[in-house]
C-alpha cells in the first residue's frame, strides 16, 4: 500500500507486524500476530525459515496488510549494544573504520558481523554514541526468510532504537526517560533523552506472560498443506508446593530477578558522573502485563511508572486499538515504523 510503513518483529513466540501510515501523523491502519512452531525461531533468529515464512504469509492475510516493504526490528542477547568513544569522521569514513577499531570488542571477527553507530554527542575531535553489532549470517538469514515469504526488507532497525522514538512522543522535553520493554523472553531497557538513546541494555530473561502459559498448553505445527494448526497435548500432572501456589496467584517466579536487574541497570546509568536519573519510567510488552511486575516496580524505582497504550503513541480506531497483552507488544513494533524526528 503507498503511503504506508510495515515495521515486523520475529520473536521465539511469533511474527507480529504492524502497518502504519508514512508522514507526521502516522495512524496505524493494520496490526497482527501469528503463533510459531516450538523451535522455529528465537528472538530475531530464524531456525526453521520455512515454518517462518508460512506463518507471515499467514500473518499478511489474516491481518490485511498490504505493504511488502518492512522494517526489520532486531534485539536479542546476541545483538551487542555498547557504549563507544571515537573520532570524529564522515559517516563513510566512520563506516570503513569501524570494523578495525571495534575487532577487539566483538564476539565474532569483523567480517561476520553488521556494525553501526549511532552518534549521541561530541566534544572537541571525539564522537561519543552507541555501537551496535550483530552476526551477519542471523542477519542474512533473517531477509532470506523475508525472501521466502516475498516480503522485501527495506531497512533493519534496532527494536530498542524505536522505542527512544516512542519516549520521545511520551515524555517531558528534555526529561530522561527510561524505556522498559518486557517480552517473553527478552526485555529491553532504554534510557532516552528527546528520543535519543543515551544507553540500552537487553536483558535475556523468561516471563511468564499469557501467551507463554498459552503455548505451554498446546503445540503449534504446520501440516501438509503450508498451514499453521493447534493442538493441545496430554496435559502434565498438576504441579505441587510452592510451585501450585505461585500459578494459583498467577505470578511469575522469575519477576523478583526481573525487577532486580531492570531497577540495578537504571541505578548504574543515573548513578553515572554526567548522567541524569530517569523521572519517568514507561512500560511496554506483554510481559509487563504479568500479574505483579508493574507493582513490583513502583515498589522498587524511584520514579513515575505507568504502562503504554497504542492510542498514545500513534492513532488509530477501535478496530485496532489493543489494551491487551498483543497491544502492549505492539508498542515495539511500532517504534520501528517511527521515523527519526516524529
Amino acid at each position: 500500500m503507498a503511503g504506508t510503513l510495515v515495521g515486523l518483529e520475529i520473536t521465539e513466540q511469533s511474527v507480529r507486524a504492524v502497518e502504519v501510515t508514512s508522514g507526521r501523523a502516522p495512524r496505524l491502519v493494520a496490526a497482527g500476530e501469528v503463533p510459531l512452531p516450538i523451535g522455529a525461531a528465537k528472538d530475531s533468529e530464524v531456525l526453521d525459515p520455512d515454518a517462518v515464512s508460512v506463518a507471515l504469509r499467514q500473518l499478511w492475510l489474516r491481518a490485511g496488510i498490504k505493504g511488502r516493504q518492512v522494517v526489520l526490528g532486531i534485539g536479542s542477547r546476541r545483538v551487542l549494544v555498547r557504549e563507544y568513544t571515537t573520532h570524529a569522521l564522515r559517516p563513510d569514513l566512520l563506516k570503513q573504520a569501524l570494523p578495525f577499531q571495534v575487532q577487539d570488542l566483538l564476539p565474532v571477527p569483523a567480517h561476520q558481523a553488521v556494525l553501526d553507530f549511532y552518534p549521541v554527542s561530541q566534544e572537541g575531535d571525539q564522537v561519543s554514541g552507541l555501537l551496535v553489532a550483530a552476526v551477519s549470517e542471523t542477519v542474512e538469514g533473517l531477509i532470506a526468510t523475508m525472501t521466502k515469504a516475498r516480503l522485501r526488507v527495506d531497512s533493519v532497525d534496532l527494536v530498542p532504537f524505536g522505542l527512544a522514538r516512542v519516549a520521545r512522543i511520551l515524555g517531558a522535553p528534555g526529561k530522561t526517560v527510561a524505556m522498559l520493554h518486557v517480552g517473553d523472553h527478552t526485555t529491553y531497557v532504554v534510557i532516552a533523552v528527546d528520543g535519543i538513546p543515551r544507553f540500552v541494555r537487553i536483558i535475556p530473561i523468561d516471563v511468564l506472560t499469557s501467551a507463554a502459559r498459552a503455548r505451554a498448553q498446546r503445540i503449534v505445527a504446520t501440516d501438509a498443506n503450508g498451514q499453521i494448526f493447534e493442538t493441545v497435548p496430554t496435559p502434565t500432572p498438576t504441579p505441587r508446593g510452592r510451585a501450585a501456589t505461585r500459578m494459583a496467584n498467577g505470578q511469575d517466579p522469575s519477576i523478583a530477578d526481573l525487577v532486580s536487574r531492570l531497577r540495578s541497570t537504571i541505578a548504574f546509568y543515573g548513578n553515572r558522573a554526567g548522567s541524569t536519573a530517569a523521572t519517568e519510567v514507561f512500560l511496554s510488552g506483554a510481559g509487563a502485563a504479568a500479574p505483579g511486575v508493574k507493582d513490583a516496580l513502583a515498589d522498587a524505582l524511584d520514579a513515575q511508572v505507568r504502562t503504554i497504550r497504542v492510542d498514545e503513541v500513534l492513532k488509530t480506531d477501535a478496530s485496532t486499538a489493543a489494551a491487551d497483552e498483543f497491544g502492549m507488544d505492539l508498542i515495539a513494533t511500532i517504534g520501528v515504523t517511527l521515523r527519526e524526528g516524529y
